[in-house]
């Protein structure tokens, strides 16, 4: 049996404190000598479907962020295999306290050497689902040190819920960074990671990363799930339309949220 299906053992003081926090880093979640096949392939779909041809310095503070593709799972049978992962699914679904999660899509986020930072945002500002049983994988596919751009978590910020319509800008940092000092979250620390550690955290969660000041590309995969069972939520920012136009096409407000695009992993 592939490792992509064999179950990943969660303690109970691991989900109480994903619970609490509504983010936790867990090593070892790709087992490192089963990397290199499934980084490798989405290494070079990521790179095939890449639309940004823009230098550095022509882009905004999103687009300085990150190079982003999506849906690599539909592109490479290899990708597919780590996108719909059982060993990932499953702790998804452990750490909200669901039966089964369905995936809403992946994406490959890469800081490039020199990219900017990643603002202050909330994820589910972007998803157009009725639930606070979201959560995102995220796991570098190479050895990330601080500096190259790790993520940072607002310690608590999920039980507020979705704090209004701020998209990833610099809008977004200077009102979220100065609610999270207002609020006096804890700050997670930005920690190394190896290629196969992955963080997971909740669709509400604030989080934001540093720039990546070093000569080497940060490659991330991420994936995003939610439980089986949610509806369409209002499509009240432009954002989350064009997304129900991506990923949920063709269903409307309190329909079940589930698609071709969207099985249950």
């Amino acid at each position: 049996m592939s490792v992509l299906n064999h179950s990943y053992d969660l303690t109970t003081e691991q989900i109480d404190a994903y619970r609490k926090d509504g983010h936790i880093l867990l090593r070892d979640v790709l087992p490192t000598e089963h990397t290199a096949t499934y980084c490798d392939a989405i290494l070079e779909t990521a790179t095939q479907h890449n639309r940004e041809s823009r230098d550095l310095s022509e882009r905004d503070t999103y687009g300085k962020a990150f190079l982003q593709t999506m849906n690599l799972w539909r592109h490479d049978e290899t990708v597919k295999a780590f996108v719909l992962a059982k060993r990932f699914a499953g702790i998804a679904a452990a750490l909200m306290g669901v039966e089964r999660v369905r995936l809403y899509h992946d994406q490959a986020l890469f800081k490039e050497a020199g990219g900017g930072f990643t603002p202050w945002h909330q994820d589910q500002h972007y998803w157009p689902l009725a639930t606070d049983d979201t959560i995102t994988m995220w796991m570098p596919l190479v050895d990330v040190t601080q500096d190259m751009g790790t993520l940072q978590f607002a310690s608590g910020s999920h039980a507020g819920g979705y704090l209004g319509d701020m998209p990833i800008s610099d809008e977004s940092q200077a009102k979220l960074e100065a609610f999270v000092k207002e609020k006096g979250f804890g700050l997670s620390p930005v920690e190394a990671m190896q290629a196969g550690d992955a963080t997971f955290h909740s669709g509400w969660t604030l989080h934001a990363a540093g720039g990546n000041s070093t000569g080497h590309m940060r490659s991330v995969m991420t994936i995003i799930y939610y439980a089986d069972g949610t509806t369409v939520a209002p499509l009240d920012n432009q954002n989350r339309i064009h997304d129900r136009d991506t990923w949920l096409p063709g269903l409307h407000e309190g329909q079940l949220a589930a698609t071709e695009l969207n099985p249950i992993v």
